[in-house]
């Protein structure tokens, strides 16, 4: 286990948790952290989930992982070694240009699931994958391994300063990152020392080739997604002692993205948000590891403060399209069926525990606590596994699943990880304390203190926890126990059924936590009394959205099961992406809410149906009577439905104005939507890889919060699924003449200019190009965009096939 030196870290904030709204104030602190204060986690194998929720998503994980087939997986690093697979390779992302990411996520799920239950098939699986690793590792000369299609070529041409190879690829150093990763779990989680020897000439690799680069060409590099580059460097750095693993990591963050941050500067609007949360893990790692680098520890903690109350929703997850959306503006996230995505709140937890653990405070643990029940225990799929990439938040819509054989994205990688590790953070220590942080059934053992602790609770479904303790001898030391924000007047902590006695909040050392000090003997009981309400939390932009929660837990409600084209994934390229029709916003379930009396009125007349469950009757909030029906049961529970999570909400007598501006919204947005066929945004990271983008010399930029990409003097092209029902592509740009100042092109044929239309805001227009029957019966086209006026490139803003 790692660690954590004593250093300055810059915190900033008073967290002010959920209440009516997901953002709060904060207050800039910075101040110098007594080392006693600094924690460690238990490692996983300490910890063992106990019944309940957390355990039964455990156990599906596990089942799920033991599916997969290690030498299918294994198969593109053989076929980059030079050697025989011994299997064939995975289809969908696996063979799409990210062969092997998918491998490397899988060994950080093994390692953990190993350590978590003790699965020997677990660990057999991952000793097996680490030797074939090490074969692949041994017929390189230079000590490089990957699944990079054409990755030692383009590595060798990258190390010279030539891009061209390396701009061809799908994000090279974000698909490496997930082996580093999974090697540096093998060894520090499941205690494979082979998997360090790998992972340490894999490192010395990857030094030497960013030292030969120029400091330029380092930051051309890295305006590709690099995954948690930096971080995984530091971590080998903590592992060795050696001070160039340190250098790494520095040369893998981006100095202008760190002196941003820790100046407080916001700018993430528009950025691809998974492309930034893992640098900035990185940042706090390099704080952690080096003193001296005071810069890197403000930038994340900037960033946390930032993302956690100006950009996450109740559930915890944030983006749009996976894009940071305006701070000011979170209508996308309604509209649209690309929610937040599992892969952001998967590496915000990550963040989230290492600031934890440098400076704990109880809003840390606060918004953990809520990311973990809302949005990593709602993305699998109950009962038959499966992992979600998108939670989407419009009315009445819906996620899809991924079939383990068949999908591999993003989101399966972390997926499989995120149920694996529950037991991580439900505890920690200091040297002489220990730290509760939450309420999960659970076992632990404090081997060197002859501590063990059983957690026994049926929390959320009910208000209580008791933890039990056996002591090996009689010792004096403080028990911490976390004080939600959410918990309500009733809040009682009971030692062997007598009330202790609470101390004030500012005589608490741990803002958010009470510390019991005492002397513990073996069998004694410590009974914590929950109470929670039933609250509306509104949108970070407070505008009319709002949704349900009970303490941490989120709450919504199943409104139907029709049309649910494609819940679970077939392997195809977009089969992560709801693809069912969406409903009108102006015929969701709608809220009627005064918010003079907004918090009173919520908690009296949301009544619970069964506790047991969790699941609530909202009947007198709701407008429409045929949706009275309708009840509350935990999204974390809601599975293969269309639900609600945020509701449309107007004040009494202003529903017909709300409806009026619902069918506004609909207006603009659902005829063109239900003509598309296929739709890009240039400019968006994701959307653009899923079309095949191929670019030489092209750029991209934002317009008043929109993507574009330009052609400049080279070209860009995507490949769009066609369908016999399409008529026309439709593109939009910028500017009255730009159609003329673009050559575009269907798969090599020329398309005559016609006339633009002019859109009604931000001078943006669009044409229409038909389509002819020939191109109409084939399953895809290529659309290419060539430039051919450099002095006024045209910007392009949207490509869609449309009926």
């Amino acid at each position: 286990m790692m660690i954590i030196k004593n250093r300055w870290s810059w915190v900033l904030g008073i967290f002010i948790g959920l209440g009516s709204s997901v953002s709060a104030q904060s207050q800039m602190v910075a101040e110098k952290m007594p080392a006693h204060q600094a924690l460690e986690r238990f490692a996983l194998e300490d910890v063992r989930l106990l019944n309940g929720p957390f355990y039964e998503a455990q156990q599906i994980d596990l089942d799920y992982i033991l599916k997969l087939e290690p030498d299918r997986l294994l198969a593109p690093y053989l076929r980059e070694a030079g050697l025989s697979p011994k299997a064939k390779s995975y289809g969908n992302w696996e063979s799409m240009g990210l062969d092997g990411h998918t491998a490397g996520h899988y060994l950080t799920a093994l390692a953990q699931m190993y350590a978590a239950t003790g699965s020997k098939e677990c660990q057999d699986r991952l000793t097996y994958m680490i030797g074939e690793l090490a074969r692949c590792q041994q017929a390189s000369a230079i000590g490089y391994v990957g699944g990079v299609p054409g990755g030692k070529q383009m590595w060798s041409e990258l190390r010279k300063g030539n891009f061209d190879l390396f701009g061809k690829k799908w994000v090279p150093w974000y698909n490496l990152h997930k082996l580093f990763s999974g090697l540096r779990d093998a060894y520090l989680i499941a205690h494979n020392q082979q998997a360090k020897t790998v992972l340490i000439k894999l490192a010395d690799w990857a030094y030497n080739l960013l030292n030969a680069m120029s400091a330029e060409q380092i930051s051309k590099m890295l305006r590709t997604e690099y995954g948690g580059m930096n971080a995984v460097s530091a971590d080998i750095y903590e592992i060795t002692g050696d001070l160039k693993y340190l250098k790494l990591a520095k040369l893998f963050s981006q100095p202008e993205f760190v002196q941003d941050l820790a100046s407080h500067k916001d700018n993430l609007t528009g950025l691809h948000a998974n492309t930034q949360i893992p640098k900035v893990i990185g940042f706090e790692k390099v704080a952690q590891a080096d003193p001296a680098s005071v810069q890197f520890g403000r930038a994340a903690s900037f960033f946390w403060n930032t993302v956690v109350y100006h950009r996450s929703l109740a559930t915890g997850g944030n983006s749009v399209h996976e894009h940071f959306n305006p701070i000011n503006d979170f209508s996308g996230l309604m509209e649209s069926v690309e929610g937040p995505e599992t892969c952001n709140s998967y590496n915000m937890l990550k963040l989230t525990e290492l600031l934890f653990l440098s400076h704990p405070k109880g809003g840390y643990m606060d918004y953990y606590e809520r990311t973990l029940y809302n949005q990593m225990l709602a993305t699998q799929r109950g009962g038959k596994g499966g992992f979600v990439y998108f939670t989407s938040l419009r009315p009445r819509d819906y996620r899809v699943y991924s079939s383990p054989q068949k999908d591999f994205w993003c989101c399966v990688g972390t997926g499989m990880e995120n149920h694996g590790k529950y037991g991580e953070m439900i505890y920690s220590h200091n040297e002489y304390d220990l730290f509760v942080n939450l309420f999960i059934s659970s076992s632990l053992r404090w081997k060197g203190k002859g501590i063990r602790v059983t957690q026994t609770t049926k929390f959320p479904f009910n208000e209580k926890t008791s933890l039990k303790l056996s002591l090996a001898k009689p010792g004096r030391f403080s028990v911490y126990l976390r004080k939600p924000q959410w918990v309500q007047s009733g809040f009682a902590v009971k030692v062997n059924g007598e009330s202790a006695e609470i101390a004030t909040d500012l005589e608490n050392k741990v803002p958010g936590y009470i510390a019991l000090n005492r002397n513990w003997k073996d069998g004694d009981e410590i009974e914590l009394t929950l109470p929670m309400n039933t609250r509306l939390v509104a949108l970070p932009d407070k505008s009319d959205w709002s949704c349900f929660m009970h303490g941490p837990v989120v709450l919504a409600a199943v409104t139907d099961t029709s049309n649910m084209s494609g819940l679970e994934g077939d392997g195809g390229r977009f089969d992560h992406i709801a693809g069912g029709p969406l409903y009108e916003l102006s015929k969701a379930p709608l809220l009627v809410v005064d918010s003079n009396s907004l918090h009173d009125r919520v908690n009296s007349m949301v009544k619970a149906i069964d506790k047991s469950t969790m699941t609530f009757d909202a009947a007198p909030l709701i407008a429409q009577p045929k949706y009275k029906h309708l009840k509350l049961i935990p999204f974390f529970k809601l599975n293969n439905a269309r639900y609600m999570i945020y509701w449309p909400v107007a004040q009494p007598g202003q529903v017909a104005k709300r409806i009026a501006q619902l069918e506004s919204e609909d207006a603009k947005s659902l005829p063109l939507e239900k003509r598309t066929v296929d739709q890009v945004t240039p400019g968006e990271q994701q959307p653009e890889k899923d079309h095949l983008m191929q670019s030489e010399n092209a750029e991209t930029g934002l317009f008043k919060e929109r993507h574009w990409r330009t052609p400049g003097s080279g070209f860009f092209s995507y490949q769009l699924k066609m369908d016999p029902t399409v008529r026309f592509l439709r593109i939009t740009f910028y500017g009255t003449n730009q159609a003329i100042k673009a050559m575009i092109s269907i798969n090599g044929t020329n398309l005559e200019a016609a006339k633009p239309i002019r859109e009604k805001k931000d001078d943006l227009y669009w044409v229409d190009y038909p389509i002819s029957e020939a191109l109409r019966l084939k399953p895809a086209v290529e659309v290419k965009f060539k430039g051919t006026d450099d002095n006024h490139p045209v910007r392009i803003f949207d490509v869609r096939l449309i009926k």
